[in-house]
């Protein structure tokens, strides 16, 4: 048993990133044909692209404000025209907030960016690319989540807001397009080891560390396999879950 997406269609917003990249690439390593979606990096969108393009996929970058309804419909166009109606979209691009305030001190704006990152971003993406998958007969809709939405950690109130504003959107999506045969499903990172952190001192998570069961922090490659096995056949009749990965710190209740 393997994962194989051999002539499927792949969309990655916020591809250029630090997990988007990963889950292109391993996208791409199991046969699907990648649209690599970069908001202002072009230069690193054509690199990703060639890098793709030399397993043997097909691959192109496309450029789109995840903000914007108008935006997205012209991407859509776009990569229909070049790679055909997606099978899977991977939800990953977000607005980043730095620093994180608490509710008292957070700029009014902070929430607003994050409601339309999260939020707008999947109602934009469903209305562009999921009339393709009912056409299709399937397909497979992940939204890129995160711990942080179940801890609700002090100072993170707007990215809490935003990401449990998506949770909402996309549980009930998944009840809406399921006859389609359409999942819908979110996977929940915890602060994941990426590029910025190779190099990084040995000590400089420990903190974090302790409160993980596993006793360590996940990989961006972790996190990837969890995207490529959920746009599977193999993940087909899991729809509506939303998935930790971050080796146990937080474990939705039944």
């Amino acid at each position: 048993m393997r994962i194989d997406l051999s002539g499927k269609i792949a969309i990655v917003t916020g591809a250029t990133g630090e997990l988007g990249r990963v889950m292109a690439r391993s996208l791409a390593q199991c046969g699907a044909d990648v649209a690599v979606h970069y908001m202002q990096n072009a230069q690193k969108a054509k690199e990703l692209v060639e890098e793709l393009q030399a397993t043997g996929v097909r691959s192109v970058a496309v450029q789109a404000d995840v903000t914007n309804q108008d935006s997205i419909s012209q991407m859509a166009k776009t990569v229909q025209a070049e790679l055909g109606d997606p099978d899977i979209v991977i939800a990953n691009a977000v607005i980043q907030i730095h620093p994180w305030s608490s509710v008292l001190e957070e700029d009014p704006s902070d929430y607003e960016s994050q409601f339309q990152s999260c939020v707008m971003q999947s109602v934009y993406l469903a209305k562009s690319f999921i009339p393709g998958m009912v056409r299709k007969g399937g397909g497979r809709y992940i939204a890129i989540n995160t711990e942080c939405a179940m801890e609700a950690a002090a100072n993170s109130s707007a990215y809490v807001a935003g990401k449990r504003g998506l949770d909402g959107i996309v549980r009930t999506l998944a009840r809406e397009v399921g006859k389609h045969q359409i999942t819908v499903n979110q996977i929940a990172p915890g602060w994941t080891v990426s590029e910025q952190y190779y190099d990084a001192p040995e000590d400089h998570d420990a903190g974090y560390r302790a409160t993980v069961p596993l006793a360590r922090r996940g990989t961006d490659q972790e996190i990837a396999n969890v995207v490529a096995f959920m746009a599977s056949d193999l993940a087909s009749f899991i729809t509506g879950a939303y998935i930790p990965v971050c080796g146990g710190r937080i474990m939705p209740a039944i």
